[in-house]
């Protein structure tokens, strides 16, 4: 029996003991986070919950998240209601949809200019860029209700779609990304006489997948939930988005039908659950590797 076989215990219960210490150290920190998920997990309980409730039962008290009484009625209502969901569904699905698709060209193109290409002007071009983080969303509707009521693109989806797709924080996410991945390819590609284009299109946009999940479920999420925008840019009832849908059914239906507007915001976020079940890893990923630098 060699001197390597007999120390194999030792070693192992060093190990074992080591992992104990960690795991005993990060019991307080679990707790914790279970704890914080419980509570954030609530509300949308709770939504659910009232939605599948009869009328007047989402105020008894003591509250519960399950109904007593299990009823589809609260759905039916709100789809019954006079306000075209479907319609609003639809034009939601657009907006968010073709938003995303034209943040992710215009992000990733704009990211590869900034982070490969060395032009006069770039750097304070790109802080200037930067700057427009710092300005308030709804500081911007006024100029743009004027601008799009000079182009006649009032009262349409183009309205909603064409604001959405110049995103400041998508050029910057993109290029941290990009700054991360090694040039030694694009280098090599370039010498061989390779376009720019190239290089972007076959070496650079290949590696983008993390980054460009991340930022098409942020941009999604963000236009889907799109509230004060519609309300400025859109007057037909048959071009709302969701939001406003369910905001004309709070005023349609009052505080007495509480379960008819939990069921319309049920029905309102199953997309987004959706999206963030499938796609949650590259949230994660793509923030992480935004942030790294080579």
């Amino acid at each position: 029996m060699t001197a390597a076989t007999l120390d194999r215990p030792a070693t192992s219960a060093r190990l074992l003991s080591a992992l104990q210490v960690v795991h005993w150290r990060n019991l307080p920190l679990m707790a914790g986070l279970c704890i914080a998920a419980i509570l954030m997990l609530m509300p949308f309980l709770w939504m659910v919950g009232a939605s599948l409730r009869p009328a007047g039962e989402a105020y008894r008290l003591p509250p519960s998240i399950i109904p007593r009484e299990w009823t589809l009625a609260a759905y039916r209502e709100a789809l019954g209601s006079g306000i075209p969901f479907v319609q609003m569904y639809w034009n939601s699905l657009v907006v968010a949809a073709l938003s995303t698709l034209g943040v992710l060209i215009t992000a990733s193109m704009a990211a590869f200019a900034f982070a490969r290409l060395e032009f006069r002007g770039s750097t304070p071009l790109f802080l200037t860029m930067l700057g427009g983080l710092m300005v308030p969303p709804a500081l911007t509707l006024i100029p743009l209700y004027f601008g799009f009521a000079r182009l006649g693109l009032l009262d349409s989806l183009s309205a909603l779609i064409l604001p959405a797709m110049a995103s400041s924080f998508g050029v910057y996410m993109m290029r941290q990304f990009m700054l991360s991945q090694p040039r030694e390819l694009e280098e090599a590609a370039l010498m061989d006489g390779a376009s720019y284009w190239t290089i972007f299109w076959r070496i650079s946009l290949p590696q983008l997948g993390p980054a460009l999940a991340a930022l098409g479920i942020i941009t999604f999420t963000t236009s889907w939930n799109n509230y004060i925008s519609p309300f400025v840019l859109i007057k037909s009832w048959d071009k709302m988005t969701l939001p406003a849908g369910i905001v004309a059914l709070q005023g349609l239906m009052g505080a007495a039908s509480v379960s008819v507007v939990m069921a319309a915001a049920t029905m309102a976020i199953l997309p987004l659950l959706l999206v963030f079940l499938v796609a949650q890893r590259f949230i994660i990923e793509g923030m992480t590797m935004s942030g790294l630098k080579q």
